[in-house]
């Protein structure tokens, strides 16, 4: 038994209570306070966003806070402080004598999607301590909150290392794609072979260069075509400028010559955003996308305007030089640039795939450890989320103490091969397994190994569960299930005979009676440690030799020892689950 599972059967066994936000914690909204107001400190001020808004000298929240961000397009993205801090534009939600601080926090990350769902306002997006008040979390007592805590830190730990790694291999990667970038694109280096090849022009020859005519106001959180704006990030709206192929560009900021996206199709673009549409078949968009990633920004700001901040005039991007190697060329390096950036940022491949895989990892144990169904819960979502089974199995029964799965998750259920009634003999030295539990004959040579759990798929005992624990011959008369290492086959031949009469129950009996695999892998099984099956198989395999080994104990007592085997085996193999209450 799990620590986490003993501390819910001493503190809570009869269930979990819900409460309501409002009734387990304090609700603040921030201060107003703006830049131009605040002097530059060291306490970070919270605002709509996912960091700091900025830092001033004063602070309005101390010791442990949540805070949920207010408004704007991270509107309700939830944190957890630990130190001094100034909420402004966000509300701050400190727990009461109920609920641990750290366990709130993990509450409403696991609903960070329903805050996000209450966003209000057809301009800016704003969040209210009102659309969440009523939100219900299961509350057990302290000492279950603190060891769930201690679990999730501890993922959450061995998250950040892991992506400490994993972004140091990307980073090397980036550096190895910006290191190709480079070198394919300076037309211009002595040896590279195809100088002679390379036409230069001005930028405004082989292309049409404008700018949006959209506000960032307009973004909609639900719009039906991109909106670029003067960020990485990529907005949308429910009506489109342009319909082409084309690369967009700051035209201001801080991003400017950094920031860029390659769009096909429909879009809206920002007044101050650039788009540069090519115009000739001899000229590669994409092409011309990797080689300003690679330029432009140091053509920049050799001939940007600073004032406040630095921004691009219209001649700036006429008169950029660009290369026009053969078609053939661009062609290749567009295939190696491509293949290199989807290495280190696409989301579905490469290490990136790695950490968001980690995350969702995370993210998805955090959800059923404060489900309170645990090792109860019967599914397979770990696999969306790339998570082995056998490493969901350990961590459940570290958790829980125990697991349950459908027998397709643990086993593979293999059909044996037909022997004809002649092939078989008296004097053969393996056991022959068809249509019941009992040899139909024997056969000079075997197919299945000791130590097998078998279940009879034709006849009068289809259904039926068997176990040998010497070599034999499966007919095609004979399941044999095929076990992974997290489940011992003769723990699971005692689990399988509870559930006897439900396979048998399934038997079709339109002709001869025939049990479908399909049945067996739907078949739920509870599965414990290793240590824990092997000390359930030796309690039970002393009293299965009590009641049938006639060398042992007396006849009057056969009846006895059954049954008191029968009861064990039910207490043993029976798992008491929580009686949840969802007020």
């Amino acid at each position: 038994m799990s620590k986490i599972e003993e501390l819910i059967q001493k503190h809570c066994p009869n269930g979990v209570e819900y409460k309501t936000l409002g009734e387990v914690s304090v609700m603040q909204r921030g201060t107003s306070l703006t830049k131009k107001d605040a002097t530059m400190g060291d306490y970070p001020v919270i605002s709509g966003g996912r960091e700091p808004a900025f830092y001033c000298n004063t602070y309005n929240r101390s010791g442990e806070t949540i805070t949920v961000a207010g408004s704007g397009a991270g509107a309700g993205f939830v944190q957890f402080w630990n130190e001094p801090i100034f909420v402004c534009d966000a509300f701050s939600v400190k727990g009461n004598e109920m609920v641990s601080a750290k366990y709130l926090y993990y509450c409403l990350v696991n609903m960070q999607d329903k805050i996000y769902a209450t966003k209000k306002g057809g301009g800016v997006p704003h969040v209210h301590i009102s659309s969440i008040d009523n939100f219900l979390i299961p509350v057990p007592p302290l000492p279950v909150q603190e060891e769930i805590v201690r679990i999730l830190d501890n993922f959450t730990e061995l998250e950040k290392e892991l992506e400490k790694e994993l972004e140091k291999e990307l980073e090397k990667r980036r550096q190895q794609y910006e290191y190709y970038r480079n070198k394919l694109l300076s037309f211009n280096q002595i040896g590279g072979g195809i100088t002679q090849q390379v036409k230069w022009v001005k930028m405004s020859e082989i292309a049409e260069i404008g700018t949006g005519n959209s506000n960032t106001n307009e973004e909609l959180d639900n719009g039906l075509y991109p909106f670029f704006v003067r960020s990485q990030v990529v907005r949308y709206k429910n009506d489109y400028e342009y319909d082409e192929t084309a690369i967009i560009t700051s035209g201001d900021g801080v991003g400017v010559g950094k920031i860029f996206h390659y769009v096909e199709g429909k879009y809206a673009l920002h007044q101050r955003a650039y788009r540069i549409h090519i115009k000739t078949p001899v000229v590669l968009p994409r092409f011309i996308f990797h080689y300003m990633k690679g330029t432009f920004y140091d053509y920049i700001m050799k001939s940007a305007f600073s004032s406040s901040v630095t921004s691009i005039r219209r001649p700036m991007l006429n008169n950029y030089p660009v290369p026009v190697p053969t078609l053939d060329v661009q062609e290749r390096i567009v295939n190696v640039l491509d293949n290199f950036e989807s290495l280190c940022n696409d989301l579905g491949i490469g290490l990136p795939a790695e950490i968001e895989a980690r995350r969702r990892q995370y993210e998805y144990y955090r959800n059923r450890l404060l489900s309170f169904r645990g090792g109860q819960v019967v599914d397979n979502q770990y696999i969306t989320f790339g998570i082995k089974v056998e490493d969901y199995i350990k961590i459940m029964q570290y958790v829980f103490g125990y697991v349950v799965l459908p027998m397709s998750e643990v086993c593979k259920v293999l059909r044996g091969r037909r022997l004809t009634k002649s092939q078989l003999s008296v004097n053969g030295k393996y056991a022959v397994y068809h249509g019941g539990i009992e040899p139909l004959g024997y056969y000079d040579h075997y197919n299945r190994t000791g130590n097998t759990v078998m279940v009879i798929n034709v006849g009068a005992s289809a259904g039926s569960v068997g176990y040998s624990k010497d070599d034999f011959w499966s007919s095609d008369g004979c399941y044999c299930l095929d076990f992974k290492d997290t489940i011992i086959s003769k723990y699971a031949y005692y689990a399988l005979l509870l559930q006897e009469h439900t396979l048998r129950s399934k038997v079709r009996y339109a002709g001869i009676p025939t049990l479908d695999a399909a049945v067996i892998d739907r078949i739920v099984i509870t599965i414990p440690p290793i240590t824990e099956q092997e000390r359930i198989v030796a309690i039970l395999d002393k009293f299965d030799a009590l009641v049938n080994d006639i060398s042992v104990g007396l006849p009057a007592e056969i009846e006895a020892r059954r049954k008191q085997y029968e009861y064990y085996r039910n207490r043993l193999l029976t798992f008491k689950r929580l009686n949840l209450k969802t007020a």
